[in-house]
């Protein structure tokens, strides 16, 4: 199982994974919204904003369920999601990778990915 320090460096990874998104279309796709992490695992959760300058630092998030989009996911998975060794797709269709939001903020997620 990995440790908080894992989980929020994987969490950074991503952050600047979708740093590098062309900007353009970044902001084409982008739509301003709260996306928290959960942690089960460990007992953790995440947030972060999501907006058309990019992605906030991810912050200790006290009420997840309070997020826009909503993920869940055990700690190894994040790691390995942020490593590429787990596709999301895959991950989400195993039941590994649970995701809450709206069809809408769904696929404009998809595009960004």
């Amino acid at each position: 199982m990995a440790n908080e320090e894992d989980c929020r460096a994987a969490l950074g990874h991503v952050a600047a994974r979708l740093g590098e998104v062309d900007a353009d279309r970044f902001a084409e796709h982008a739509v301003e919204r709260t996306i928290s992490c959960v942690i089960p695992d460990l007992g953790l959760a995440y947030r972060t904003r999501l907006h058309a300058g990019g992605l906030d630092p991810f912050e200790p998030d006290g009420d997840p369920k309070a997020a826009q989009v909503r993920l869940t996911m055990d700690s190894d998975d994040l790691v390995a999601m942020a490593r590429d060794e787990l596709n999301p797709a895959k991950a989400w269709a195993a039941g590994r990778l649970k995701i809450e939001a709206s069809i809408f903020d769904l696929l404009r997620l998809r595009k960004l990915l």
